[in-house]
């Protein structure tokens, strides 16, 4: 059987600011910090002889290619991503890095922010704009109704609002 994985769609190249630091950030900690570290004791796990039952040597191992790994997604990952830094002319529809507030049908409201694909935290409501959800926002206006077909089904949406500013 082949280990053979069909590339993964890309995501938008799009990102916020605040989210292109936080890449910047883990490539520094993951090159400056973390590989180095690690190197080390490869290094000195190495030195103590027989490899094939050495678990500081295998998995520290394992962990550089994980690192390099990553490393080299961030790398390629950072130079095809446009930074979006600025709203859109029009504010009163929804485009990306948008804040929006959404009702559902049984009244409760839910604020959520538009971001790319590298970014996106539901526990932090944020929403990437290649989900379901965000497909569907995308263009609307306040007080318009959208319709987002989710695994439990259908469900209805009223934008409350949307703004831009944090």
């Amino acid at each position: 059987m082949s280990r053979y994985r069909p590339p993964r769609k890309r995501g938008s190249p799009y990102i916020t600011p605040e989210g292109e630091q936080a890449l910047r950030e883990e490539l520094h900690q993951l090159w400056k910090v973390e590989r180095p570290v690690v190197t080390q004791t490869v290094h000195e796990a190495a030195k103590n002889g027989d490899r094939s039952e050495n678990g500081d040597y295998i998995y520290g191992k394992r962990r550089l290619r994980e690192i390099d790994s990553r490393v080299r997604f961030l790398n390629k990952r950072l130079d095809e991503l446009n930074v979006v830094d600025r709203a859109p002319q029009d504010t009163s529809k929804v485009y990306f890095g948008a804040w929006v507030t959404l009702e559902a049908e049984d009244g409760s409201e839910k604020t959520w922010r538009i971001v790319g694909p590298d970014e996106f935290d539901l526990a932090l409501d944020k929403l990437s704009m290649d989900s379901p959800m965000a497909r569907a926002l995308l263009g609307k206006r306040c007080d318009d109704e959208v319709t987002v077909n989710s695994p439990s089904g259908e469900q209805l949406y009223h934008i409350v609002d949307i703004h831009y500013s944090p």
